[in-house]
């Protein structure tokens, strides 16, 4: 069967970017936005007395052009700054039985709530209530606990540094450090690993370095729909002939070829820029076995050179003085052979060796690496690998080199660094203790996936969420909304309805507030407030349009009033700091010495740097050295064998951020219309007695080899891509169902979105048994 004949799959030919991108950036406009004013907001995204991108956290140059926006970052401006609005009205013509049946992007598209809402259990529908009365109701609910260790405050990477440092401060006085964040779903494993390797949990890399690298890699993601400004950054690189060096199962155009609609010459000759120098379609969870043949190939061309008397490969002078554990690591190496990484990778020898001589002449090299690499159930030490291969050559701590993590959410980062973290160090509970004058809880808290355990299995009664759609994000989905619904109070702080929000607790709230893009006037004035990019870059976001609704509050004053309701007799002043949010900033300075001068930073364009100590060598590891840290074996998820079983990837289509869709296509995969397909290799179908666009449904796989028959996907089409053998993909968050709440790593919490065991065969074959008990779980 051709892809013409499949209805919705078809070619792309053109590249990122170009036409295609605006193209579809006006007709995100037409959708969503009916005053032509609100529009021209793009033109105010990511410009110094702006409004940050709600979208990806890829850092602003330092000299902004008029358009610092990507396609993306125009779908999600157009996505919060809608004319489409959730009223009343609608809450009170639609039941939440009637909801639930809806699928999640025709939830967010009816538009921006507008009234702060609580469910009525009798008419099973959402009624609005006034927002003192919500706020009494919460925090009567939350005093009820019989202790604060059976709340769960979940925040979304979007929340701003304001809006977060007084979230921990309300759940911090409250008693618990149960902080389960979005980040534990993406880059916890950095977070995790990378302290342990260089002290740090931060990439060390400025966008500045990516003008004076020699080589870049990049590992795991897909900048093309994940995080587009960042194809404008590797377009330079590129044309000034810098070595690209891609390992990805599949091929992403973004990582292939760009038009930056920017360039009046690519756009009127329809012409584009090549991106990857050499791109390796490793197998999904071949990542390990890459980043150790390479290493193994430097130490052996190092061995050579040395042998020959000549200059050797590794930078031996940086090891002895920076770091610790080389003698261990080359001896893992050493007794690691060739055919298992062949094997594991998918790759051949002469491949990974042809990557490792790209690395070893360059002087200064960048490793970027996104979710590919870190959501496996060995999602730390895959991190500490790249580490490992940069430190072998001294390409931490100096211009032009670094590791380089891919951030999604714009803040995600900065929620981390005002204290969104269930493991706080003793120092910051003292300096938070000193500043306002109460005994935080000194406990470890719950990440997301004990957050979510601990619901399931009753040890948890309420849930408080800034932002985000937890029950959507998380894997096993049945396991999860079966527990959401058994809380006692489910609190949800948002700008749209989501799915999360419809798993109804004996009491629910939906509190709607403020947008990136909407101004914020509080008792003091006009309001801004702040954000960190992926590099570690704070700066202000100041929204400029008019709210969506009379009714909304920002996210500070939510949290405030959700303080004031919980803590009758708070240490804190709560109406005081939301009144003029620099005094949030005075008191974030107060607690964490790194955001010295916080407020007058700010007023500078394009804010500051905070000090990331491995960029400056300074290695705050428990030896005072970077560490060469080992990974046993080259896998990455447990390995599981059986007759026909597949490693399936779960992916972000073109016309999503996260669970958040803007439309059901997928431009550059050739998928229009529809989300119901999984991306295979031609030869691993005909193996299977299958063709391209065959209905079909996915398995998965125990680690001991058995079908798991409670966790099926079916519904599907078969699409024959170029994607490694024996390689699957299909999408997040609809392949969660695939996933178990107990397949993740068990040193950061990240659940292994990235490698999952699957069987894939022909629609219909599953036992009736089976499917009938899939959809009671449901």
């Amino acid at each position: 069967m051709a892809k013409d004949d499949v209805p919705g799959v078809g070619p792309y030919g053109g590249p990122a970017g170009g036409w295609g991108a605006l193209h579809a950036v006006a007709k995100a406009l037409r959708g969503q936005m009916a005053v032509a004013s609100d529009a021209r907001a793009l033109l105010r995204v990511n410009q110094p007395q702006g409004f940050d991108c709600p979208g990806c956290a890829w850092p602003d140059p330092k000299h902004t052009s008029s358009f610092e926006f990507c396609e993306n970052g125009a779908k999600a401006v157009s996505w919060e700054a809608t004319s489409k609005r959730a009223t009343p009205e609608f809450f009170a013509e639609h039941p939440v039985s009637d909801l639930w049946t809806w699928s999640d992007f025709a939830l967010e598209s009816e538009g921006r709530l507008t009234h702060p809402l609580a469910y009525d259990a009798q008419t099973d529908r959402f009624a609005p209530i006034a927002w003192d009365e919500a706020f009494r109701r919460i925090g009567e609910a939350l005093r009820s606990l019989p202790d604060p260790n059976l709340a769960e405050f979940y925040t979304s990477g979007r929340t701003s540094n304001e809006a977060a440092f007084l979230y921990q401060l309300l759940a911090r006085e409250f008693g618990t450090n149960n902080f389960p964040d979005c980040s534990n779903m993406c880059h916890e494993a950095s977070s995790v690993g990378l302290p342990e390797s260089i002290g740090v949990g931060k990439g060390t890399v400025t966008l500045e370095d990516f003008d004076r690298c020699d080589a870049i890699f990049c590992i795991g993601h897909n900048p093309g729909t994940n995080h587009p400004r960042m194809l404008t950054t590797l377009r330079a690189a590129s044309k000034r002939g810098v070595p690209i060096v891609v390992f990805n199962p599949l091929r992403e155009r973004g990582l292939e070829r760009f038009a930056a609609p920017q360039d009046p010459i690519e756009m009127a000759t329809l012409g584009s820029t090549p991106i990857a120098s050499a791109y390796y379609q490793l197998k999904v969870g071949g990542d390990v076995a890459v980043l150790k043949g390479m290493m193994k190939a430097l130490a052996a061309a190092d061995a050579a050179a040395l042998a020959a008397g000549r200059e050797g490969v590794l930078d031996h002078a940086f090891i002895a003085e920076h770091t610790l554990g080389l003698e261990p690591l080359l001896a893992d190496l050493d007794a690691t052979s060739w055919p298992a990484i062949e094997a594991r990778s998918g790759l051949s020898r002469a491949d990974i060796e042809a990557a490792a001589d790209v690395y070893a002449k360059a002087d200064r090299v960048i490793v970027c690496y996104g979710m590919g690499v870190t959501q496996h159930r060995h999602g730390v030490s895959n991190v500490q690998q790249i580490a490992n291969l940069l430190l072998l050559r001294g390409n931490i701590g100096r211009e032009g080199a670094g590791i380089c993590p891919l951030r999604g959410h714009s803040n995600v980062q900065g929620d981390r660094t005002v204290g969104i973290t269930e493991i706080p160090t003793p120092a910051f509970l003292d300096r938070l203790q000193a500043v306002f004058g109460f005994e935080p809880p000194r406990a470890k808290g719950h990440n997301a996936v004990e957050a979510v355990q601990a619901i399931c299995e009753g040890r948890a009664k309420a849930l408080v969420c800034l932002g985000g759609n937890l029950a959507v994000a998380m894997s096993d989905p049945a396991v999860v909304f079966a527990g959401l619904r058994r809380l006692d109070l489910a609190v949800h702080v948002a700008t749209k309805l989501n799915r999360s929000h419809l798993l109804l607790a004996k009491q629910s709230f939906i509190l709607p507030c403020l947008g990136r893009t909407e101004m914020d006037m509080q008792a003091e004035g006009r309001q801004s407030v702040t954000v960190e990019d992926s590099m570690s870059v704070v700066h202000a976001s100041r929204g400029g349009l008019k709210p969506a609704s009379e009714h909304l509050l920002s996210e500070p004053a939510i949290v405030a009033g959700l303080a004031q309701a919980a803590l009758p007799d708070s240490k804190v002043d709560w109406a005081w700091l939301v009144a003029d949010y620099s005094r949030i900033r005075d008191k974030i300075e107060a607690v964490f010495p790194d955001f010295a001068d916080f407020n007058e930073r700010i007023r500078t364009p394009g804010g500051f740097r905070l000090h990331v100590a491995a960029s400056e060598r300074e290695w705050r590891t428990s030896t005072g050295k970077a560490n060469f840290l080992i990974a046993p074996g080259l896998n990455e998820d447990p390995a599981v064998a059986g007759d026909g079983v597949l490693t399936l990837t779960t992916i972000r289509s073109h016309d999503q951020f996260n669970t958040t869709i803007y439309g059901l296509d997928d431009r550059y995969r050739g998928i229009s219309g529809r989300r119901d397909v999984v991306f295979a290799n031609a030869q691993d179908l005909a193996e299977r007695g299958l063709k391209h666009g065959d209905p079909v449904e996915l398995e998965a796989v125990f680690d001991d080899g058995r079908p798991a028959p409670s966790r099926i996907y079916g519904g599907l089409i078969v699409v024959a891509h170029d994607i490694a053998r024996g390689s699957l993909a299909a999408y997040y968050p609809e392949a969660n169902v695939l996933v178990s709440l107990a397949d993740y790593d068990a040193r950061s919490g990240t659940p292994s979105y990235k490698s999952i065991a699957v069987l894939l065969r022909r629609a219909g074959s599953m036992g009736s048994d089976a499917a009938e008990s899939f959809e009671r779980d449901l």
